[in-house]
């Protein structure tokens, strides 16, 4: 797929990019819209969560065996097939009546992303032949990866102040035309290798293994049945490992476990994983705590939140050009601890006004937005090209399942200290629903009398409060971590 042309490569990039741009934003921009559509759709504390995590985890669990696809049928193929699909999953979503209907039209959306994404990155690979140039590209589809997804609540806000919620899908079709129609004129057919296996069996063991620890994690956090909670979890869990023991006996595996015998390439992958654990899951934890206890708009919460945004599209192409002058473990490093100063930043001065608040976010989008650019060349790097797709679809379920796993812990976190740590003023029955969540319980506080509903809002907002430093307080010391890790394995010996 070698382009001569300048002008061709820089084109092909920003129609890939725009269909990552679509892939991305779809993972967070509900998360502004949450708190409205839970009240229109009467959404329970769970469906909450699986609207947001259907996408992620569905996506995460295809990827693999889309990667491998697009290597046998031709990367152009899976780009087209999956922006059709991702055009039509939006119009499902847009026009859901019921939160089971709208996690579907997610898990459809999912399916067209996962068949999309790899193709996506291993475009970039076989059409930037130039190393310089070919890290540049994937800075600049990092940047939209991470920023985008950053963005997502922004949009999300918008939209929200004018229209009902279903435009946050329905905005996805003209996009998903424009791209189309550019990619069958401009983007030209590889043909990929007929005689590469396809194992679709392994995608599904990792999406059963997936969807199964969500549950479990889950329920966990909301005191569930124990006998069920152990279901899940024994399900998932041996639902991975015979995809770990299937895949090591497979000669043509879906994903090829011996690259993580590299060093390099094992914290990238690391790296990956907990930059967008924390972008995504503090994008779902910081923009509930602006609407539900400081009474934000969407727009202005998504305004609030718009620094993370602009420094995770600045962080992408920085590390671009920084990791071929100075190594990407010490960029990846150095990112990795200003991400998690950033957090920490706005661990202390959650009540200290906007001014600091916002430049912790700056620092934090900078910091997790670089990460992901450094760990996706790092990654795709380690990879020959004609095994661009595993490596394309192990990078990016790296990204999709960190978000996934992010929403899972931080969301679960949310629930379980709030309920744990509410403590209600006394002299009143109150419905067991309030325990359940913030939003079942501000619907409460609206049918009591003002002088019972002041001191219950108050501590319902304590309880919230506290369990937001607690989901900031994870990722902060989970960036942290990381970046030692990273530090001593580079003293220990060094790599590029």
């Amino acid at each position: 797929m070698k382009v001569s042309s300048a002008a061709g490569r820089w084109a092909i990039l920003a129609i890939v990019s725009s269909a990552v741009f679509l892939i991305v934003i779809d993972m967070t921009v509900l998360h502004t819209a949450l708190p409205t559509l839970t009240r229109d759709l009467g959404a329970s504390t769970s469906e909450k969560l699986w609207i947001i995590n259907a996408y992620s985890l569905v996506v995460a669990g295809l990827l693999p065996g889309c990667g491998t696809l697009g290597d046998k049928v031709g990367h152009k193929r899976m780009l087209v097939a999956g922006l059709c699909i991702f055009g039509v999953a939006s119009l499902v979503a847009a026009y859901s009546s019921s939160p089971v209907m709208l996690i579907g039209g997610r898990a459809l959306l999912a399916v067209g992303a996962a068949t999309m994404m790899p193709a996506t990155l291993s475009i970039i690979r076989l059409t930037f032949t130039d190393e310089k140039e070919c890290a540049l590209a994937i800075g600049v589809w990092s940047a939209i990866a991470s920023g985008g997804s950053a963005v997502g609540p922004l949009i999300g806000g918008v939209l929200l102040e004018y229209f009902w919620w279903g435009s946050v899908f329905l905005i996805n079709v003209p996009v998903v035309v424009v791209a189309l129609v550019a990619a069958l004129a401009l983007i030209r057919s590889d043909e990929g290798r007929s005689e590469t296996p396809w194992d679709f069996f392994g995608s599904i063991l990792i999406l059963i293994g997936l969807v199964s620890l969500a549950y479990a994690i889950e329920a966990i956090a909301q005191a569930g049945s124990l006998p069920a909670i152990a279901v899940s979890t024994i399900a998932g869990a041996g639902a991975l490992a015979f995809f770990a023991w299937r895949q090591r006996r497979r000669a043509v595996p879906l994903i090829d476990f011996s690259l993580f015998r590299d060093r390099g390439f094992t914290i990238a992958v690391l790296t990956a994983l907990a930059a967008a654990f924390c972008i995504i899951g503090i994008a779902l934890v910081l923009s509930q705590r602006l609407q539900l206890v400081l009474d934000f708009s969407p727009l202005q919460a998504a305004l609030f939140m718009l620094p993370s945004s602009l420094m995770a599209f600045v962080g992408g192409p920085l590390a671009g050009w920084l990791m071929p002058r100075y190594g990407t473990d010490r960029v990846l490093t150095i990112f990795l601890v200003i991400g998690g100063c950033g957090l920490s930043g706005l661990f202390l001065f959650a009540h200290a006004g906007a001014v600091p608040q916002l430049v912790s976010l700056a620092a934090f989008g900078l910091g997790v937005g670089a990460a992901i650019a450094g760990s996706s060349h790092s990654i795709m790097s380690h990879a020959s090209a004609d095994r661009a797709g595993m490596a394309a679809s192990i990078e990016e379920v790296s990204i999709e399942l960190g978000g996934a796993i992010g929403v899972t812990v931080l969301g679960s976190i949310l629930a379980g200290v709030y309920s744990l740590t509410l403590v209600l003023p006394e002299k009143t029955n109150y419905p067991p629903a309030v325990r359940e969540g913030i939003d079942q319980a501000l619907v409460v506080a609206k049918t009591l009398p003002a002088d019972v509903a002041r001191p219950f809002v108050l501590s319902v907002h304590q309880a919230f409060d506290t369990a937001y430093f607690a989901a900031l307080a994870l990722g902060a010391a989970l960036l942290f971590v990381l970046a030692i890790v990273g530090w001593l394995a580079r003293a220990a010996k060094p790599m590029t």
